[in-house]
């Protein structure tokens, strides 16, 4: 059966898209190369790290009875009126977007691309991707040519996990397409279920809005954490600093320190850019000041994790730590470059012992090994040596965590003041 719409990739970006196509009424097919991930689908599951928080696999069961169709026939893909790539890009060991998994989906579409599709992009990209490294697969797999027999576009993802007050629906939608009649198609396609439709001037200065809402996160995160390593070692309180700080109605936008930066949306500096070989642009010196400093932060959680410990006569060898919160944010169990792996991992190396909980993540690997997972969460913190809260799940009591715990570390600062050692 034709369908109006293909989602080419069913995991973070492919999944909340397709619900609100769903929802509004498009017929739908979801396509994914991984027959694991086929399988959980059709099974009513969702693949680890899949959604964005908000969908559940009930949600998932409605899309089905609804109509959306779950598939891992490309042929399916010759039978629609648009094409959105929402194919994952994560970083490789070289610090570079992987883009393979759009290669290989592009690949697929244009053995069966038919004249007048919209192809769309949304997967995290370098600027300049679209034209120089979609195009070209698309136009030979297919024959055809970009913005004259197919439209060609591209429009950077806004999802933001957990949020329940921004979806979809009212985050406004960036589009920028090969020519204007690409521009006016996709418009046409994404205000049907969006709200908002915000042209750019072509598909280079859509992924490179990506490339600076990400940027910009990442620094002002980079920020803080900056400011709460200086302001322990002053005696000063971040927290009511920052309390303060976001009473001004002007010239400043709260943000809050952590024990690192997670997440899909990868800050992107001129080490990544594809334009690297020809010399083009000058390096994001601010971003990657900023990796530096963000990168350092599981290292410095684990340096106050240590000192603690002394100040109560303790050594962190032969100490049992117990970790809340794995995931990069909160209530939702995508564990996407969470610095709670690598804090886990120097915690290994000083010889303690490590045990975790986390309403969302029923399983966690650190350097292969099993971490366990306790269900009895106030038992576990009277009985640890050190509590850390890496990640604040509205399902803790942080009060009653910190009368419960012997030593409880806050990286959150969601701890009532003077009940916790915070960040």
């Amino acid at each position: 059966m034709p369908a109006d719409l293909a989602v080419i990739g069913l995991g973070h970006l492919g999944l909340p898209l397709a619900q609100a196509a769903t929802a509004a009424a498009i017929t739908t097919v979801g396509y994914d190369p991984d027959p694991r991930a086929i399988g959980d689908l059709r099974a009513g599951r969702l693949p680890s790290g899949a959604g964005d928080g908000r969908l559940s696999a009930a949600e998932l069961r409605r899309m089905v009875a609804g109509g959306f169709r779950i598939t891992a026939d490309p042929t399916e893909l010759g039978r629609v009126r648009t094409a959105v790539i929402c194919a994952p890009t994560p970083l490789g060991e070289d610090r570079k977007l992987d883009l393979s998994a759009v290669a290989e989906a592009a690949r697929t579409l244009a053995a069966r691309l038919r004249p007048h599709t919209t192809v769309l992009l949304e997967s995290t990209v370098y600027p300049g991707t679209t034209e120089e490294f979609l195009r070209p697969v698309l136009e030979e797999g297919s024959g055809l040519r970009a913005g004259r027999d197919f439209h060609l576009a591209y429009s950077p993802c806004r999802l933001d996990p957990g949020n329940r007050a921004h979806g979809l629906a009212n985050t406004p939608k960036v589009i920028g397409g090969l020519t204007p009649a690409c521009t006016e198609a996709a418009a046409a396609f994404y205000g049907r279920f969006t709200e908002k439709v915000v042209r750019a001037r072509g598909p280079r200065e859509a992924e490179t809005v990506k490339v600076l809402e990400t940027n910009y996160r990442h620094v002002n995160i980079a920020l803080v954490n900056e400011m709460a390593v200086y302001c322990h070692d002053l005696g000063v309180d971040l927290w009511d600093v920052v309390r303060c700080a976001e009473t001004k109605p002007f010239g400043f936008q709260s943000f809050r320190p952590g024990p690192g930066v997670g997440g899909h949306g990868v800050p992107v500096d001129h080490d990544h850019m594809a334009y690297q070989q020809r010399g083009l642009g000058l390096p994001l010196r601010m971003v990657e000041l900023a990796q530096q400093v963000n990168g350092r932060m599981p290292g410095y959680v684990t340096q106050r994790c240590t000192a603690l410990l002394n100040e109560y006569g303790k050594s962190a060898r032969g100490a049992h730590i117990l970790l809340l919160g794995v995931g990069y944010k909160p209530d939702i169990a995508d564990e996407e470059c969470s610095p709670a792996r690598e804090i886990a991992s120097r915690l290994m190396e000083l010889g303690a012992e490590i045990s975790y909980h986390d309403p969302y993540v029923p399983q966690w690997r650190v350097r292969g090994r099993r971490v366990e997972r306790t269900d009895a969460l106030y038992e576990a913190a009277a009985d640890a040596d050190l509590t850390v809260l890496l990640q604040h799940h509205r399902a803790y009591d942080l009060q009653g965590l910190a009368v419960k715990a012997q030593l409880l570390l806050d990286t959150r600062g969601a701890s009532p003041a003077g009940t916790a050692h915070r960040l």
